[in-house]
């Protein structure tokens, strides 16, 4: 019996000895015991012991600077300067057509002569009558001044030759509508009527278009408005691979509604009248010339931002990024503004690095920096 009550006894020391140590909070376990920081001492030994990592290695170059002209490539058409559509301005029969389709006619040259039937007749006796008035005129001033004629009957003379010069003018007008003439020079491109066949007034005779110049016709941006003016020069790509060079002759003030852009014609000399109207073309308008560079697109890469433009290293060997401007894109590889004068660019890593980073930047080998500043006998 004493021995079990010694028993117990032992197990409530232990309990209340448990207990005490319970309330201290202090959990460390042998050989794991943290430090007054938190950190146990085997992990800050390590962390002491690890190097910072090294900057990370770029190549770079600083591309030639050059004056570039920026080109705005739209879609176009082929259009005639001038397009008639010969109407006539009496009916009657068609007695004379002295042209036919694809002719080449001079400004004023006959296209088509309805029959006078007795209109010619009517002019000569107006012309007639015109001189008899005129004669009368004369006779009643001569009367007048001598005193043996009244004024009021000078007044009817006089207003009688108005009334037949009048009447001159209108059957000299009435037989002019029986004629149709170009209105410029031009080709005739299409006829509509045949000789010997009867038209109504305003029936359509004849199509006459002015080729040149020929008018290449397109839509240029909002954005790219500012860089191209009247005067300035063009080229144009027709659908059948033939390049001409011409002017902008005129570029619209008045956006369209529906696609924000402006209309723009260049005019494009064409004296052997070999570009038809109607033909699909691609206009390549050239801007003043600008500070540039010609970069590979591969050097080409996003911000965080999304931004495009391309990376660089400052004097302190930090990487910074610049916005570019898209000015050209040439079989030689991208023209780019935007990029200051002292950049160093990446061409080699700048996916690797953000902006802020400090590398360590190397010049491109000889054979890439040959190739980025266009040396003709540089390899690929």
């Amino acid at each position: 019996m004493a021995k079990l009550r010694f028993h117990k006894i032992a197990a409530v020391v232990v309990l209340v000895g448990f207990a005490a140590w319970m309330g201290t909070g202090k959990f460390s376990s042998v050989g794991s015991a943290a430090t007054d920081d938190g950190a146990k001492p085997a992990e800050q030994a390590g962390a002491a012991e690890q190097p910072k990592a090294a900057p990370r290695t770029v190549a770079v170059f600083a591309p030639p600077h050059v004056q570039h002209a920026r080109s705005i490539r739209i879609s176009g058409q082929t259009q005639a300067d001038k397009r008639a559509v010969l109407a006539t301005r009496a009916g009657g029969i068609i007695e004379e057509l002295p042209v036919k389709q694809g002719d080449r006619i001079e400004s004023g040259a006959l296209v088509m002569r309805l029959s006078s039937e007795d209109k010619p007749a009517v002019v000569e006796t107006a012309k007639q009558v015109v001189k008899q008035r005129q004669a009368e005129l004369q006779a009643a001033q001569r009367l007048a001044k001598s005193g043996n004629l009244a004024k009021l009957q000078l007044d009817t003379a006089v207003s009688a030759l108005a009334l037949a010069t009048s009447q001159l003018e209108q059957a000299e007008a009435d037989l002019e509508r029986n004629r149709i003439v170009a209105p410029f020079s031009g080709i005739v491109d299409k006829v509509s009527v045949e000789q010997g066949s009867s038209i109504m007034q305003g029936g359509e005779v004849a199509t006459l278009l002015s080729l040149d110049p020929v008018l290449v016709r397109g839509e240029i941006s909002e954005r790219d408005l500012g860089h191209v003016k009247p005067g300035d020069s063009a080229e144009a790509v027709l659908v059948n691979g033939e390049k001409v060079k011409g002017t902008i002759r005129y570029i619209s003030r008045e956006a369209s509604t529906a696609t924000r852009t402006f209309r723009i014609e260049v005019a494009i000399p064409n004296p052997d009248l070999g570009i038809p109207a109607g033909m699909t073309a691609e206009i390549t308008l050239r801007s003043a010339p600008a500070d540039a560079v010609t970069l590979p697109r591969s050097i080409v890469t996003l911000s965080d931002n999304g931004d495009l433009g391309i990376r660089a290293v400052d004097a302190a060997n930090k990487v910074v990024f610049h916005p570019i401007d898209l000015i050209d894109d040439t079989p030689d590889g991208l023209v780019l503004g935007g990029i200051p004068a002292e950049a160093r660019v990446i061409v080699a890593g700048q996916d690797l690095v953000k902006d802020g980073d400090v590398v360590n930047p190397v010049p491109a080998d000889a054979k890439l920096a040959e190739r980025l500043a266009g040396d003709p006998a540089a390899t690929n």
